[in-house]
C-alpha cells in the first residue's frame, strides 16, 4: 500500500515519518508487524506527535470540520493540544457543544430507526 494510507492505519502524520517509510510501498504484513510491534519512531510520533488532523480531532473531542472552523490547519504536536486543553479557545467550546449535539441526534436516529424496523412500520417524514 502506498505509504500514506499506511500511516491514516498507523494514525501518524506522513510528513514526520521517516524518509525510508515515505518513499517505500508497506505490505499488509509489514503494516501488521508496525502495529504489533511498533519501532521506536513510531511510538515517538504516536507520544508527542505532530498528529495528523483526526488525532487532534479526537483529542480535543471536536469534530475535523471543528478544528478548521476554529482555524486549526497544522498539525499539532501533544504539547500543543496539551496547551489547547490547559487554556481552552472559545471555539473549542462551542465546537464540542456542536458535536455533542450531532451525537445526540444520531442516537436519536439509530433509536428512532431500530424501533420502525421492530414495529414494521414504514419510515414517515420527521
Amino acid at each position: 500500500m502506498k505509504p500514506a494510507t499506511a500511516a491514516k492505519k498507523l494514525g501518524v502524520y506522513l510528513p514526520a515519518t521517516p524518509a525510508e517509510f515515505q518513499q517505500g510501498v508497506v505490505s499488509r504484513d509489514e503494516l501488521d508487524a508496525l502495529q504489533a510491534n511498533p519501532p521506536q519512531w513510531l511510538v515517538d510520533l504516536r507520544r508527542n506527535g505532530p498528529h495528523p488532523r483526526p488525532e487532534v480531532a479526537a483529542r480535543l473531542s471536536v469534530s475535523i470540520a471543528g478544528l478548521a472552523r476554529g482555524g486549526v490547519t497544522e498539525p499539532l504536536t501533544t504539547a500543543q493540544i496539551a496547551e489547547m486543553l490547559d487554556n481552552p479557545p472559545e471555539w473549542l467550546f462551542k465546537e464540542r457543544a456542536i458535536l455533542a449535539e450531532v451525537r445526540r441526534e444520531e442516537r436519536r436516529l439509530k433509536a428512532r430507526d431500530a424501533e420502525r424496523a421492530r414495529s414494521g412500520s414504514t419510515p414517515a417524514q420527521d
